[in-house]
């Protein structure tokens, strides 16, 4: 379920939980390997080089995600970068899990 809505974020609209600012467009999804990998392309208009690659694992007792933000130089200063990954946290760590129950 993690992977499907990760790779189709607004596929079940009873549960939206991908709210981008205005700074932010949606992703797509750059490559996919059902169901450990999913790499989305950049949320933000000002870092069009991002990418955030997700790694899952786990079984019947839930999903372990890990995501990972990847840049191309020049790298974002400290306070973007702090920016960039907390908004991942937001939309994942938060919205995405709240969804869930």
């Amino acid at each position: 379920m993690v992977f499907d809505d990760l790779v189709s974020p607004n596929r079940q609209p009873s549960r939206p939980w991908l709210h981008l600012l205005d700074d932010e467009i949606a992703p797509t999804v750059v490559e996919s390997d059902r169901p450990t990998r999913v790499v989305w392309s950049s949320l933000w208009t000002k870092r069009p080089d991002a990418r955030v690659v997700f790694d899952l694992s786990g079984g019947r007792s839930g999903t372990d995600l890990r995501w990972t933000l990847l840049t191309e130089q020049p790298y974002p200063e400290d306070r973007q970068l702090r920016h960039l990954c907390q908004r991942i946290g937001n939309l994942i760590n938060a919205n995405l899990r709240y969804t869930y129950g």
